[in-house]
C-alpha cells in the first residue's frame, strides 16, 4: 500500500525523480504518482488530496517549477506533511525554490534543494519511520551503505596518492 503521494505539476518533471524512484526501491517505500497542476487542474488536486486518507497516504512530495504553487496549494488543503521539491524549469530553479520556501505563516511546506528528489524521498522516509519501524531499519542500512561507498573511495585514493 503506498505511503507517499508524489504529485508533479508536469510530466516533463519526471526525469528529476529518477534518483528518488531508485531510493524508494532501496528503502522499500511504496508510492503513488500523479501529474496535477495547481493552476490547470485545481479541482482535481483538491479531489486527490481529499482521497489520501482512504488510500493510507501519510506524506506528500510535491514537485513544481516556475511559479511552483503546487506544494502550497496542497499544504493549504491538508495537515499531512508536504515536502516541496523545486524543479529547475526556469531561472535555474531559483524562482521555484523561492515560491515553495516562502510559505505564509501557518501553512508550512518542508522544502529540499532544487531537483533534489533524493533528499525529498529521504525526508519523507524519515517522517514515515516515526510510524513504520521497517523503514527505520532500511534508512539505517542505507546510511551504512553510503558510508561504505565513501570509505571505499577514500581507500582507493589513499592507495593511489599516498605511497
Amino acid at each position: 500500500m503506498p505511503k507517499i503521494a508524489i504529485i508533479l505539476g508536469s510530466d516533463s518533471d519526471l526525469p528529476v525523480l529518477d534518483k528518488g524512484f531508485k531510493l524508494m526501491d532501496i528503502l522499500g517505500v511504496e508510492f503513488e504518482l500523479r501529474i496535477l497542476s495547481a493552476h490547470r487542474t485545481h479541482e482535481a488536486v483538491t479531489e486527490y488530496i481529499n482521497s489520501l486518507d482512504a488510500k493510507g497516504i501519510d506524506v506528500i512530495i510535491a514537485g513544481a517549477g516556475k511559479a511552483a504553487h503546487l506544494p502550497g496549494v496542497i499544504a493549504a488543503q491538508t495537515v499531512k506533511p508536504v515536502i516541496g521539491l523545486p524543479i529547475r524549469a526556469s531561472l535555474d530553479g531559483i524562482d521555484a525554490l523561492y515560491s515553495i520556501v516562502q510559505m505564509p505563516g501557518g501553512i508550512p511546506v518542508a522544502t529540499v534543494g532544487i531537483n533534489a528528489s533524493d533528499n525529498a524521498v529521504l525526508l519523507a522516509a524519515q517522517i514515515l519511520a516515526l510510524k513504520y519501524p521497517e523503514i527505520t531499519k532500511n534508512l539505517e542500512a542505507h546510511r551504512v551503505d553510503m558510508r561504505n561507498v565513501v570509505l571505499e573511495k577514500d581507500r582507493k585514493i589513499q592507495q593511489k596518492y599516498n605511497k
